[in-house]
């Protein structure tokens, strides 16, 4: 996508939100983000998009599943606190858009719900984790068969780093440095009953297409 959107750069986030330790022994895990810090940093994704949109007039919320999902619904009930208005919010499947489908062709299809038309839209994509990029560049690619929105905008409640294509997020819960060795795994209570963030140290990488 040549949009100035996703490559632009995030938002800065509070020091105290800012989580610098990268180390950790192979096999142990911690938790980067509890409950409460999540629900503030959607919060905040929240305001960062009406600023951006100067308002909710022709926002649509779509998240990548799994918890993609939820984050937009999530993203979608504080854009209603704030505005007093409900937003569009649906779900884009992107596996057969993905880059490692020949490694792994059983990939079970999923389930795409566009609330809305997508045409002269502005798109918010919403993912848990951006990692290398790849999933984004496959939601792009199912965009484009769907119609053409007028901007395509990324949110994610975690960057990482570790980039391998050229794409930023607009909007940002938390930047959290790691290591290419390390596991960044997030758990939503729509999806796992939990709200939490934790980041594990494991021994090798699969090498499959990540976020």
């Amino acid at each position: 996508m040549s949009e100035s959107g996703p490559w632009s750069d995030p938002p800065s986030e509070p020091e105290s939100d800012r989580d610098t330790e990268t180390g950790s022994a192979p096999g142990s895990v911690r938790v980067v983000m509890d409950a409460d810090q999540i629900a503030r940093a959607c919060a905040r994704m929240a305001h960062q998009i009406l600023e951006a949109n100067r308002g909710a007039a022709g926002l649509v919320l779509l998240g990548i599943p799994t918890r993609g999902v939820a984050l937009a619904g999530r993203l979608a009930q504080a854009i209603a606190e704030v505005e007093g208005t409900t937003i569009p919010t649906g779900a884009l499947d992107i596996t057969m858009y993905r880059d490692d489908l020949r490694r792994q062709p059983t990939r079970a299809v999923g389930r795409t719900h566009l609330p809305a038309s997508i045409d002269n839209a502005i798109i918010i994509l919403v993912d848990d984790v951006l990692f290398s990029g790849r999933t984004v560049r496959a939601a792009l690619d199912a965009l484009g068969d769907l119609g053409r929105p007028r901007a395509v905008r990324l949110a994610v409640l975690v960057d990482r780093g570790h980039r391998q294509l050229p794409i930023r997020a607009d909007h940002v819960g938390k930047n959290l440095p790691t290591s290419a060795s390390e596991r960044v795994l997030v758990r939503l209570s729509e999806v796992d009953g939990l709200n939490e963030v934790t980041i594990a140290r494991e021994p090798d990488d699969s090498g499959d297409m990540t976020a």
